[in-house]
Parts: structure tokens; C-alpha cells; sequence
């Protein structure tokens, strides 16, 4: 539902897409702007995401603090430029102590990055498969087979470049509409419609993941395919891996072919360009639509949504560090 500005879900996510004030009233949280203003109660928040300039104080930062809300910060062009998250109560010295382990243990590290590698390329074949891509998806299925038998994760990671490669190639091939044209991958700064849906989409599934991750007790700095860095996280890289093809790039194909976004949900500025306020309110509304949808989970006896599979991620890593069970990443099964 979209409200004065505020995109809100079931899920409890908000997206502040307007400009506007946040602020603590009582024990809720007050959004103000010209054409109105709204409160919600923190009970029925998870995170805020703030895309538009949004002032706010100390207050709420303490406010959000104590509830252990999460805030992330996107920038004008819808870039992810930074987080405000509560001091972690949910902390484990042994945890971490087999985390870094595993991580400072070449095959340790080597056998958990393989399995980040197999189930994000299992999941790119699938996806070509579902979109009837089927001799990429029997290439894919060869190069997944190759990556096996790697034995570095400098290998792994080039690898794994190569499969993103290939299965970039087929996005014209399964997007229906010749106004969406893809060529190749372009991140810094994306230079068509497609990178600039797959840059905004991929930074809001690193959030999602990290928010998931600091439920649990595992460290977000401690990664094993992507190289642990002094200034971010690195953990929720490796995790969001996985779900890109199944979560962010199923969304992009839906819009696109569906018609929903369009050209004109675009600024283009030279070689740069950006989703402008219309288009980041139908890619966010879609977006926490997918994370919403539920399926029935491996060995569970239930249905899941699609944002509780990040955590079970997380339960897994945690299975495995802490009772030595061999780690299984999610691999779509349709």
C-alpha cells in the first residue's frame, strides 16, 4: 500500500520514497511531509528504508536503537550508501571463534564457497529453464559441473564470473520487450535500464540479507567467497548470491514483460542512469511482493516466504559451524 510517500508491506518493511521528517512520537514512529503526515506503530516494523531526503535526530536513532530496528540509506540515484543498526544482542563467542575458522581453513573455506558457486549457478539454470532458455541452461549445467572440481576460490570466483557471463547474454532472449535492450553488465554506474534494475535490485537483496543475518549470531564480516573487507560486510554477499536469480532477476523479468515499468520510469544522464521516483515505488512494490510469497521449504513440513529462506540460510551456516553438519545452500527445485 502506498501512503503519503510510504511504501508499507505486511512484512513490516517500510520504504520512505518522499521527502519528508521522521521522528519518535511516543512509541511510534511519525512521518511527516507537506501533503500530510502518517504514524506507525513500532510494533509492526521490521526495517526502514530511506530513499528520498528524509531529516531526522538522535531521538529516533536511540528510538530505533532500543526497538533494534534497522535503517538503511539508498542516495538520490537509488544507490545503497549506508546502514544505522542497533548495538547486536544476539552475539556468540564460539560461533564466531568457528566462523573465522572456517574461514581461515583453506578447505574449509574452499568447500562452503564451492557450495555459495553450484547453488547461485544451479539457480541461474533453473531461471533459463523456466523462461524456456534451454541450451544456456545445458551450457550452465556444464559449467557447474567444471566448478566442482575447483580447488581455490580465486578459481571459483572467476568461474563463477563466467556463468554470470553467459546467463547475462540470455536476458534478451527472455525479456519481451525490444525497448529493454541488454548488452552486458555495467555497475559503476549502470548505463541501461536493465543494469540499473539489476543494481538497484541487487542492493536491496544485500540489505534484506544482512537484516536477516543479524538476526542470528553469525558475524556479517566474515565471508568465504567474496574476500572479508575492512569498511562492509561481506557475509550477506555471499548469501545474496544465492537468491538473485530466484528473488531480484525473476522480479526484473516480470516487470519488464508484464509491462509494468516502463522507459519512462528512467533518468538518463549521459552514460548514467537511475530509476526516478515513479519507477523505484513499482520495483519496491514488487519487490516486497516476492519476499511476501511463500513456498513449501526443503524438509520442512510447511511453507516459508521467500524472506524467511534467507534466514534458514543463516541457520545452516550455523548448523555447520557449530555441529559439524555439511552445509546445503538453497537450490530451486521447480
Amino acid at each position: 500500500m502506498l501512503v503519503q510517500g510510504l511504501l508499507l508491506d505486511t512484512m513490516r518493511n517500510i520504504y520512505i520514497t518522499s521527502a519528508g521528517t521522521l521522528s519518535r512520537k511516543d512509541n511510534s514512529l511519525l512521518f511527516e511531509q507537506e501533503e500530510g503526515k502518517r504514524t506507525l506503530p513500532v510494533k509492526d516494523i521490521d526495517s526502514v528504508y530511506i530513499l528520498s531526503e528524509v531529516t531526522l535526530n538522535t531521538r529516533l536513532l536511540n528510538f530505533l536503537a532500543k526497538m533494534e530496528i534497522p535503517a538503511y540509506l539508498f542516495n538520490y540515484y537509488g544507490f545503497y550508501s549506508g546502514a544505522f543498526h542497533p548495538r547486536r544482542k544476539k552475539i556468540s563467542g564460539k560461533l564466531l571463534v568457528e566462523q573465522v575458522n572456517h574461514y581461515t581453513d583453506e578447505e574449509k573455506r574452499v568447500t562452503i564457497a564451492k557450495e555459495f558457486v553450484s547453488a547461485s549457478m544451479h539457480n541461474m539454470r533453473k531461471t533459463l529453464m523456466q523462461y524456456e532458455q534451454d541450451g544456456a541452461a545445458e551450457r550452465m549445467g556444464k559449467l557447474i559441473e567444471e566448478a566442482s572440481a575447483l580447488k581455490t576460490v580465486q578459481r571459483l570466483l572467476l568461474k563463477e564470473a563466467e556463468a554470470k557471463e553467459r546467463y547475462y547474454r540470455e536476458f534478451n532472449n527472455i525479456i519481451k520487450d525490444e525497448e529493454f535492450v541488454f548488452d552486458r553488465r555495467v555497475k559503476q554506474p549502470p548505463d541501461n535500464h536493465i543494469n540499473t534494475l539489476l543494481s538497484f535490485g541487487n542492493s536491496l537483496l544485500y540489505t534484506t540479507v544482512l537484516s536477516e543475518i543479524l538476526k542470528t549470531q553469525l558475524d556479517p564480516t566474515v565471508a568465504y567467497l567474496h574476500e572479508p573487507f575492512e569498511r562492509r560486510y561481506s557475509l550477506n554477499l555471499d548469501i545474496a548470491d544465492i537468491f538473485k536469480p530466484l528473488i531480484v532477476d525473476r522480479v526484473i523479468f516480470s516487470l519488464i514483460n508484464r509491462k509494468q515499468i516502463r522507459p519512462e520510469h528512467f533518468d538518463k544522464e549521459l552514460n548514467f542512469c537511475h530509476l526516478n521516483k515513479e519507477g523505484r515505488k513499482v520495483f519496491l512494490k514488487e519487490y516486497d511482493n516476492k519476499l511476501k510469497a511463500t513456498l513449501r521449504y526443503p524438509g520442512l513440513n510447511r511453507k516459508v516466504s521467500y524472506r524467511y529462506m534467507l534466514r534458514l540460510e543463516c541457520y545452516k551456516l550455523i548448523k555447520l559451524f557449530m555441529e559439524r553438519k555439511p552445509y546445503k545452500a538453497f537450490r530451486i527445485y521447480w
